[in-house]
């Protein structure tokens, strides 16, 4: 395999959606497969090979990348990491500081991080097997969408899952995590990270707010309505925020609120 498919195959990203790349990167005669067709998008039933023109495969996959912003978005953990950094920097009032480009720069690696548990195991349970030939590309992405639902569920709320159960007229009770639809796990997910992200926004709003509060009833007291308290308040928050060593403190606790799992 070129240096090149070798780096593709381990970029997270592309393990994360091994349903659209795993197959398109795995051949070493990858020039030879081009002119064939794409193989990911081929189908064999009865023993007998359905391939599809070589336009209408590249047509599935350009649309299939545009959907993948929401997948990292809708299954992984940068949801609440870039909610939770976002609600910080408004909380310091520092405005466009850090700018926005360094914030999902943040939750982007730190996501990378949190996710490699999982993405390992899909590259050793399911990419490796499918590049060695001893397992079919279906059951390699039945493997990696699995790894990624354990992630998911694992991560959600009980109460959140329930409710989309019913939504979905799913009224028995599931045994394992195997047995839960993407249907319902995606979508309660969803909800159950931003509820868990604005409930941490919110406990890291707080003292903030005290040191508001505070400098804000100081220049009351003096007399010094016309001067702005977040004027006065930026340079405290910095000065707490740093003695505490809080990108750290923040880092590190949202690292620990996720449930990994091997």
């Amino acid at each position: 395999m070129s240096k090149f498919s070798k780096n593709l195959i381990y970029f997270p990203v592309k393990v994360i959606f091994f349903s659209l790349f795993i197959v398109f990167f795995s051949n070493t005669l990858f020039a030879n497969e081009l002119l064939n067709g794409l193989p990911a998008l081929n189908v064999n039933t009865n023993g007998d090979r359905t391939e599809y023109s070589l336009p209408l495969q590249i047509l599935i996959l350009m649309g299939a990348l545009t959907i993948l912003p929401s997948l990292v978005l809708g299954m992984t953990s940068f949801t609440r990491i870039i909610i939770v950094m976002s609600i910080l920097r408004q909380a310091l009032g520092t405005q466009q500081t850090p700018p926005n480009q360094v914030i999902i720069a943040i939750s982007l690696f730190l996501t990378f991080f949190i996710m490699s548990p999982t993405f390992t195991k899909i590259y050793n349970e399911a990419a490796t097997p499918y590049i060695n030939n001893e397992v079919t590309a279906e059951e390699a992405v039945n493997k990696a969408g699995k790894s990624i639902k354990d992630f998911m569920v694992k991560n959600t709320r009980k109460t959140d899952l329930l409710m989309f159960s019913d939504l979905a007229g799913i009224n028995k009770k599931f045994e394992n995590y195997d047995e839960i639809p993407f249907r319902v796990v995606l979508p309660a997910f969803m909800t159950s990270e931003l509820k868990t992200a604005f409930q941490i926004g919110f406990l890291i709003f707080l003292p903030f707010l005290v040191i508001d509060m505070v400098i804000s009833s100081i220049l009351m007291s003096l007399g010094m309505m016309m001067l702005s308290p977040m004027l006065i308040s930026l340079p405290f928050k910095l000065l707490l925020f740093v003695l505490v060593d809080g990108w750290a403190m923040t880092v590190g606790s949202l690292v620990s609120t996720f449930a990994v799992g091997g």
